[in-house]
C-alpha cells in the first residue's frame, strides 16, 4: 500500500513540536519527571519523521530512540547516542516508577533543565535533517 509520505512526515513533525511545547509547560509547572517524558516523545516523533523521509514507509511502533535512529539510518556521534539512551530511560522511568519514586526524586529543577537543554540541541539537529 502506497503512503502519503509528505503528509505523514508533517504529522510527525507537528507532533514532535507539540510534545516539546508540552514539555516546557510541564517544566514551568514543576512537573519535572513528566517534562522529561515529553522530551522523549518529542525525540521519538522527530525520529519517526526522519524514518518516513528516508524509508518511504510508516515508522515502526517502537520507543527505543537509539534503535529507531539506527533503523532510520542516522549517523550519530557517541554524545548524541548517550542523549538518546538517557532519554529512552525517561520514557520507562516516568511511566513505571519504582515504589520509592527514585526517578521523580532525581528530577530536580537543575537536573531536568540540564537534560532539556541537551535534548533540545539534539532535537534541533535532527529537525534540520527535515529541510
Amino acid at each position: 500500500m502506497e503512503i502519503d509520505s509528505e503528509q505523514i512526515i508533517q504529522y510527525w513533525i507537528s507532533e514532535a513540536d507539540e510534545a516539546f511545547e508540552v514539555a516546557g509547560h510541564l517544566f514551568d509547572k514543576k512537573d519535572f519527571s513528566y517534562a522529561l517524558f515529553f522530551c522523549h516523545l518529542a525525540l521519538e516523533k522527530i525520529l519517526k519523521a526522519i524514518y518516513v523521509l528516508h524509508k518511504g514507509e510508516h515508522a515502526p511502533p517502537i520507543h527505543n530512540l537509539h534503535r529507531l535512529s539506527k533503523l532510520a539510518g542516522i549517523k550519530m556521534n557517541d554524545a548524541q547516542i548517550e542523549i538518546l539512551l538517557l532519554a529512552t530511560s525517561f520514557n520507562i522511568e516516568a511511566r513505571y516508577p519504582d515504589i520509592k519514586r527514585t526517578f521523580r526524586k532525581k528530577c530536580s529543577k537543575d537536573y531536568v533543565q540540564e537534560q532539556m537543554i541537551s535534548i533540545r540541541g539534539l532535537f534541533s539537529w535532527l529537525k534540520k535533517m527535515m529541510t
